[in-house]
């Protein structure tokens, strides 16, 4: 529809006809490439067919075509280093004609591969710093889209990132390898269950959860903590914050719902499904929440839905917080990993059936996730491990650095019965057997949600809640998909023997389950993952509790975890162990930076002030004297001042000292006790004299 034509219509009419405008997507494809070219990209889109390279050249010109009538000058690759935020280099279509004009072009060959500067990105040792090649490679199935701006726009391209020697140095390539290896293990499940997967694939889906904080710019500019770290390093709680509980789904103020229509609007135009929006518990945090897609799509997609939270809150005098702990003492901020299976028959696998075979092969899903959580919960810890979430995991609204599963009463019920020997009954009614012949009926939503749990069934699909916020989903659905791999593996493994060596399926399937369930039954629990108690019996367990990132990220070096991942091809021992490198860098720098910036405030912001009001009250008390008057409560409050500045002076001299010595942990330490006497003076100085904006500013002034 022409855009003139647009402005005549409104409401939901207009954004559908908007919807996904400013994506090369499989409908935009049909209208520029002939038939033959577009069937085939759509093979590799759908089916994950290989790429034919003789198209290459005419996707490329449709594709600079559509781009061109976009208003785009200039075309990216756009990939996703391991810095964690995205990347692209721009290169315009415009060439010289060599007679004196010039002409656009964009070929085949520059569409599937590009060649940025790899030197400057981290590689953990992949690399060495001369050698700078690099290549990016065009990932077909995340369509190109338009990046807009205010003086033009840019065609950006998906694509992987890799060294000179095939390296993996970005989190997409071993995102994608993951994927392929869950396809092949589900797929032969299916087959064992008599489900037709020649030429077919599954795929895992996501639904990303992203929770923000806002706050006006006024307030951001005058904080240098919120500017270089991201995070508030100093502050007190205000008297009223999130305790009365009446923001959580609050009526949403003007100014926010404004912003948030916008944001919505610009999501619709790059096919991003923005489903849903609300206030989250704490003043000035919101969510966004989409439709749940194939899951490279969908972690490509909250990349940018990132970058388009940040750019519209620009535009609305707001600045979007993505850190995990933005203000300390109330809710942080995460992102819910919904996660599911597709299988080979295009049904969700994580979704209770409405026969007994469905059941079965239902169950066998829910019994391979307990055993891949289980056994590998220390490397599903340390994909959700940086410095921001170590502020966030644990705290009153995370789920634990304990790593545990939520089935809910009538899952539960139906695990205690499979291990008892059989299953005769179900607590939501119907009489039920074990074999495929008939399982038990399950009812979707026959449970409770489970917020304290950090890996919970929520009806056909599990949330890994322990995400961060500022995070690239990709790295934790790495370990994800890889770990039930690796578990549909070895149940289809013994299952192809039994069924070779004469056992019935249904036999054979009925004791692989209750082998499960009795190993790994451990990881189950329903109750507040919140309370010591659940902690002392976790421990009982033997349940791992890593609770910095420095000690989960030695997991990634594991030789056992290495060698799960080389096994199933996801990343090679030198890919790995520079990734630990990599991300213990930045978590060593995060820390450096962060206790950089509160020396700098503490010594040129807020000592100066005190020490200014500390003399102030003295002059006040010698007037108070003079005039004969009793000085008590003035001279209580120069005391209490004059005694946390020096406290201050003390502390700031041990962060300096840490900082310079490098020392990470004690760097914590500092921050903390300078924090304290600073968040104590705070709480003893005049407002109008506090050089930073307060927490009750920030959450309630808009």
């Amino acid at each position: 529809m022409k855009k003139k034509e647009r402005k005549n219509r409104c409401g939901v009419e207009a954004i559908i006809d908007s919807f996904g405008e400013n994506v090369f997507s499989i409908k935009t494809m049909k209208k520029y490439l002939s038939e033959t070219a577009y069937k085939s990209i759509v093979s590799t889109i759908c089916q994950g067919k290989s790429l034919n390279p003789t198209i290459a050249d005419e996707v490329a010109e449709a594709m600079k075509i559509w781009a061109m009538e976009k208003g785009a000058t200039h075309f990216t690759h756009w990939f996703q280093p391991l810095t964690g935020v995205t990347a692209e280099k721009h290169d315009a279509f415009i060439m010289p004609d060599r007679e004196g004009g010039a002409i656009a072009r964009f070929s085949g060959s520059e569409l599937i591969k590009g060649e940025p500067d790899a030197s400057s990105f981290p590689s953990g040792g992949l690399r060495a710093t001369f050698e700078a090649r690099g290549y990016t490679g065009w990932d077909p199935t995340s369509p190109a889209f338009i990046k807009e701006g205010k003086n033009g726009a840019v065609l950006c391209i998906p694509t992987v990132f890799c060294a000179y020697h095939g390296e993996a140095l970005d989190k997409k390539t071993p995102l994608l390898r993951s994927m392929d290896t869950l396809s092949k293990q589900v797929c032969r499940l299916g087959k064992l269950f008599g489900i037709n997967s020649e030429g077919k694939r599954a795929y895992p889906t996501l639904g990303p959860e992203q929770e923000y904080f806002l706050i006006d710019k006024k307030y951001y500019e005058k904080r240098l903590d919120l500017i270089q770290t991201g995070r508030t390093l100093f502050g007190c709680k205000p008297a009223k914050h999130q305790q009365m509980e009446d923001h959580y789904f609050g009526a949403i103020k003007p100014r926010i719902i404004a912003f948030m229509n916008d944001l919505d609007r610009e999501l619709w135009r790059l096919g991003i499904p923005s489903k849903t929006r609300h206030n989250e518990v704490c003043p000035a945090q919101f969510e966004i929440a989409p439709v749940f897609e194939e899951l490279n799509l969908a972690v490509d997609h909250n990349m940018m839905v990132m970058d388009v939270l940040r750019e519209t809150a620009e535009k609305h005098g707001l600045v979007c917080l993505l850190h995990e702990k933005p203000f300390a003492g109330v809710n942080g901020s995460g992102k819910h990993n919904n996660w599911a299976v597709s299988g080979p028959d295009g049904k969700n696998w994580l979704t209770p059936g409405d026969n007994p075979h469905e059941n079965a092969k239902f169950l066998t899903m829910i019994c391979a996730l307990m055993k891949a959580v289980d056994s590998r919960a220390a490397a599903l810890r340390a994909a959700v491990a940086t410095a921001g979430n170590d502020h966030r995991l644990g705290a009153n609204e995370a789920p634990p650095a304990i790593l545990s599963i939520f089935l809910g009463e009538q899952l539960i019920d139906v695990i205690n019965q499979l291990e008892g020997g059989g299953a005769k009954s179900s607590k939501k009614g119907g009489r039920i057997e074990i074999g495929v012949s008939s399982l038990p009926s399950l009812p979707r939503d026959a449970t409770d949600r489970n917020r304290t749990s950090p890996f919970a069934f929520t009806g056909n699909k599990f949330e890994f809640r322990a995400v961060g916020s500022n995070q690239s989903c990709a790295g934790p659905n790495v370990v994800l998909n890889t770990i039930v791999a690796e578990a549909l593996d070895e149940i289809c493994t013994k299952l192809e023997s039994d069924i070779t060596a004469g056992r019935d399926f249904n036999v054979a399937l009925q004791a692989v389950l209750l082998g499960i369930i009795k190993r790994h039954k451990r990881i189950l629990f329903d109750g507040d993952n919140y309370t010591n108690e659940w902690h002392k019996e976790a421990k009982k367990r033997g349940l791992p509790n890593l609770k910095t990132t420095p000690e989960s990220l030695k997991v990634l070096v594991d030789p056992k975890i290495i060698a799960m991942f080389v096994k199933y091809g996801v990343f090679t021992e030198r890919e790995l162990r520079s990734r630990y490198e990599v991300y213990q860098h930045a978590y060593d720098k995060t820390v450096e930076i962060e206790a950089g910036v509160a020396l700098t405030m503490a010594k040129t912001q807020i000592l100066p002030v005190a020490l200014s009001y500390a003399g102030k009250l003295g002059d006040i008390i010698k007037s108070i004297k003079a005039a004969g008057s009793k000085v008590g409560e003035a001279k209580v409050l120069l005391t209490e001042v004059a005694d946390e500045a020096e406290k201050l002076q003390k502390a700031i001299r041990r962060l300096a000292s840490a900082l310079k010595k490098e020392n990470t942990e004690a760097e914590l330490a500092g921050m903390l006790n300078v924090r304290v006497s600073v968040d104590a003076l705070e709480m003893l100085l005049p407002e109008e004299i506090w050089p930073l904006p307060s927490y009750a500013e920030m959450m309630f002034m808009y």
